[in-house]
């Protein structure tokens, strides 16, 4: 227990440390550290409580975990923190949304007033109610195919206007802008507000989605909301909307809450984006990047040009370097001495087989001019014959009177026999 000493000097009011909470008063008030400390020495004294309840944050860092647990029946909550060294003893899987029972003690903490509870175990009493319509709504949807990445839509490269639904002035409004601009400044948004949390969250997002699907000039819709505990997304897991965003023609863009949380519009809609921040920079493109993309894009079609050139260029060149292009007058001279030696032999054939054939000609002429009668008729001699071109072979065969043709060398003369020719004894 902690002791404070102070020392009093006579008619003066004791020091702050030295007055007890129950004994304060206007003139002598007791200290901020003094009521924590009493604050803190009546809390220490609690036993250990075993509690149930709906996980609603669950957040880590340094090994720890800080989270809140919610009344089951009611808006009631506390907050909780899971030592590192607890940790290996309760289940790996805990998370947002599960109902559990744990043992806690209260924590009080002098320096910052702040009241919470340690957990020394915890474990699963099953699915919260939420989480449990949740999951099986998912499981159906599913099942319909409306998380199927085939029927998801492309978002345009460049929108011409970007639909955005989001609560008025709301910071995720300024988070979308911004972002948006910096990365395209003359990017335009059609904003429609909407109730981001509570009973209005589901018809109004409803209403604003059905005016800007139906706006031709909108060609993406982005829903963005900063983040939140569970119980305050839930109107973007509703049914209606969900069904509503996976039946717009329009591509939409779902930025609710940070990284971890995760509505069934995230799975439904075209392109989930973590935060609205995110959103605007997987949205519209980023001007300084595309610039130097264009710059790159056009160095090396320089480059790509001047070396498919500069190839080319030496290919022609050592084409033109080769004999037969540099100087094609020799070798043409070539092929025209081969060509006059092979005209001068086939001359050369020709003319010993002509001479040959002549030869043989007047050999055959000679053969044929010595059977022939001409020659016997050019020698004196004359052929008779009788009417009808038979030739006379016997003095018989021509009785007297008997008109004959007598055939010359030259030329034929008639006549008629004259009488027998007596034969040779």
């Amino acid at each position: 227990m902690t002791v404070f000493e102070a020392a009093q000097g006579a008619g003066e009011a004791p020091p702050a440390d030295a007055v007890a909470p129950r004994d304060s008063t206007a003139e002598a008030p007791t200290s901020v550290a003094r009521l924590n400390g009493t604050i803190r020495d009546f809390i220490a004294r609690w036993n250990t409580v075993w509690v149930e309840g709906e996980i609603t944050s669950w957040n880590v860092r340094g090994g720890n975990v800080f989270a809140r647990l919610k009344d089951t029946q009611s808006d009631a909550q506390i907050s909780i923190r899971v030592w590192s060294s607890v940790r290996g003893r309760i289940p790996s899987d805990l998370g947002i949304g599960d109902h559990v029972v744990a043992a806690v003690k209260a924590d009080y903490f002098i320096k910052a007033g702040d009241f919470s509870f340690t957990v020394s175990a915890m474990k699963h009493v099953g699915l919260g109610d939420q989480l449990e319509r949740l999951e099986k709504l998912r499981a159906q949807l599913r099942k319909e195919g409306l998380f199927d990445p085939s029927r998801k839509k492309r978002l345009p490269f460049l929108p011409h206007v970007i639909g955005l639904i989001t609560g008025e002035r709301s910071d995720a409004e300024k988070d979308v802008h911004r972002n948006a601009e910096l990365r395209w400044p003359q990017v335009r948004f059609r904003t429609e507000y909407a109730a981001v949390q509570g009973d209005r969250c589901v018809p109004d997002t409803l209403a604003a989605l059905a005016r800007l699907d139906a706006d031709p000039e909108v060609d993406v819709i982005v829903i963005a909301r900063g983040g939140g505990d569970p119980q305050t997304l839930l109107g973007f897991s509703d049914e209606r909307l969900v069904r509503a965003v996976a039946a717009a023609s329009t591509p939409v863009v779902s930025a609710i809450g940070h990284e971890n949380d995760h509505p069934l519009l995230d799975d439904v809609a075209d392109l989930r984006a973590s935060t609205p921040t995110d959103a605007a920079k997987r949205v519209v493109p980023d001007v300084g990047e595309q610039r130097a993309l264009i710059a790159q894009l056009r160095s090396r079609s320089t480059t790509r040009i001047t070396q498919r050139l500069s190839h080319d260029i030496a290919q022609l060149e050592q084409l033109r370097s080769r004999p037969v292009l540099r100087s094609p007058a020799p070798i043409i001279d070539a092929r025209a001495q081969e060509l006059w030696l092979l005209l001068s032999r086939g001359r050369e054939t020709m003319t010993r087989h002509l001479d040959a054939a002549g030869r043989r000609t007047s050999e055959l002429r000679a053969s044929l001019r010595a059977l022939s009668p001409a020659a016997t008729l050019a020698r004196g001699y004359a052929i008779a014959h009788l009417d009808g071109g038979v030739i006379l072979r016997d003095a018989a065969d021509a009785p007297s009177g008997t008109a004959l043709t007598i055939t010359l060398d030259r030329g034929s003369v008639a006549a008629r026999s004259e009488g027998e020719i007596a034969e040779d004894s």
